[in-house]
């Protein structure tokens, strides 16, 4: 099996540097394992309270982010291997709220699984508003993931927004359009028809005791309070905010980005990913038929990376790495694993839109033996056409706050994002792709039978084109 050499380590921890400078992260803790649970490389820097100077330890509680949505999917497998339900069977089944009233096809469980329902992005229902408007608040005594009242009325929400859709990306299966909603229900079907009465039960039972994941969970009060709990560094309104404000942004059903753990936890978490099932103590969760299938590659998300159900797959080389990252306030997240090497990366930040996907792919190169620096994909240069130019040219808003603006200027198609220009280059017929320091966004057209442009995929999302 292979080692880090020194080299590798020192390429390895000048780009981290490098990525906290540029992220202005205040602490970052990277660990790789391998098959057995033997650690291969453990470091941590930075602070999880930059004001105090207090460091990070492998029991630090971080934010996941969107990395539960990995936990979701196999919560999910677990249910259908137990005979509880079938990833094929139509959502409403299970979730009545949910009508599938302006959809022809039924929206099935492995749709939701894959961000692949059919749905636009919405604006995030959270927890707070929520709770707020319901009269509630949290409370170590009563606290909110523990709720039926509560999860009662944020699966009515998110349902019944979702059946208020009357545009759609596709039918159900077609194209992949990021989705917490989707995971949100996922989880609630979880809650619903599992026996255990509310997700974070289910996982705690079901998942995180079984692995030996003690530091781990869904609550939000309890890592509040926690001493050895990240202190969180968003910057917002044009300056930065730090807090242990765990339910900032949290979405109001759990599934899609509630998870909290640490280094410690999380690295049992890819032991198990690696034996395809079983924990490093023995313990197995689910079966080698269910990992395979959530590692599937079953919908484009750009060129080389696809989505499968919770996790991400791409390729090093010859070799394929499954993953999935997570971003919230305070909250940048990575986890992979990569079955030819029997390795597993963690890369955990208490600092938003900091870019540690780019941490993990630089941690696997070194353990390989390889130059930790990625070689970027070059495009030949082409112009946009005519037609391209005409059908592309408009403004697209994402129901999550995002905007793009795609204008005409001298035959070519000029790119803001959010009201910033941005360089986008055409790299094929109805494909652009804007450079950034550490990772390419693509942004693909999507049209209609007749040729016309309603929507386009930029990032993870498809962004409707606004109707004249």
């Amino acid at each position: 099996m292979n080692r880090m050499t020194e080299e590798g380590r020192k390429q390895l921890e000048e780009l981290i540097a490098q990525v906290m400078k540029d992220g202005q992260a205040r602490g970052i803790a990277v660990g790789i394992v391998d098959s057995d649970g033997q650690i291969q490389y453990e470091n941590y820097f930075g602070y999880r309270d930059e004001e105090n100077q207090l460091p990070i330890t492998r029991d630090t509680i971080f934010g996941m982010a969107s990395v539960t949505k990995s936990f979701t999917a196999l919560a999910i497998m677990q249910m259908q291997k137990d005979g509880l339900l079938s990833v094929d069977d139509p959502v409403s089944k299970y979730v009545p709220e949910f009508t599938n009233k302006n959809l022809k096809e039924p929206v099935k469980l492995w749709h939701l699984m894959c961000h692949s329902g059919g749905f636009f992005p919405l604006p995030r229902i959270v927890i707070n508003k929520t709770a707020q408007e319901m009269g509630i608040e949290d409370s170590l005594e009563d606290e909110l993931i523990y709720r039926e009242d509560f999860a009662e009325e944020g699966v009515r929400r998110v349902a019944e927004r979702l059946d208020e859709q009357t545009r759609f990306t596709g039918r159900p299966g077609q194209r992949l359009s990021y989705c917490n909603d989707g995971f949100g229900l996922l989880s609630d079907i979880v809650r619903r028809h599992s026996g255990y009465g509310s997700f974070a039960e289910y996982l705690d039972k079901k998942i995180l005791k079984p692995l030996g994941m003690d530091r781990s969970n869904i609550s939000f009060i309890r890592n509040t309070l926690d001493d050895n709990a990240a202190t969180l560094y968003s910057f917002e309104n044009g300056e930065w905010r730090a807090d242990r404000d765990y339910q900032n942004d949290a979405f109001v059903l759990h599934g899609g980005g509630g998870m909290k753990s640490t280094m410690g936890d999380m690295l049992k978490y890819a032991v198990m990913y690696l034996n395809e099932g079983t924990a490093e103590n023995g313990n197995q969760i689910v079966d080698r038929y269910s990992i395979q299938e959530m590692g599937k590659p079953r919908q484009f998300m750009k060129p080389g990376i696809y989505y499968g159900y919770g996790l991400e797959t791409k390729q090093l080389e010859d070799r394929a790495v499954y993953e999935h990252g997570g971003s919230l306030p305070g909250v940048s997240s990575n986890f992979s694993f990569c079955p030819q090497e029997e390795v597993g990366i963690v890369v955990l930040c208490n600092t938003m839109d900091v870019s540690v996907a780019a941490i993990a792919d630089a941690a696997l190169r070194a353990y390989c033996g390889l130059d930790v620096q990625e070689v970027r994909q070059n495009h030949n240069i082409r112009s946009w056409s005519r037609q391209e130019v005409e059908e592309l040219a408009g403004r697209y808003v994402s129901g999550e706050g995002d905007t793009f603006e795609l204008t005409e200027e001298n035959g070519t198609l000029s790119m803001k994002v959010n009201g910033n220009p941005t360089d986008l280059q055409a790299v094929y017929p109805w494909q652009g792709m804007v450079r950034k320091k550490y990772s390419d966004i693509y942004l693909t057209a999507i049209r209609d039978e007749e040729g016309h442009v309603y929507a386009a995929h930029y990032g993870s999302r498809i962004f409707p084109k606004e109707m004249n």
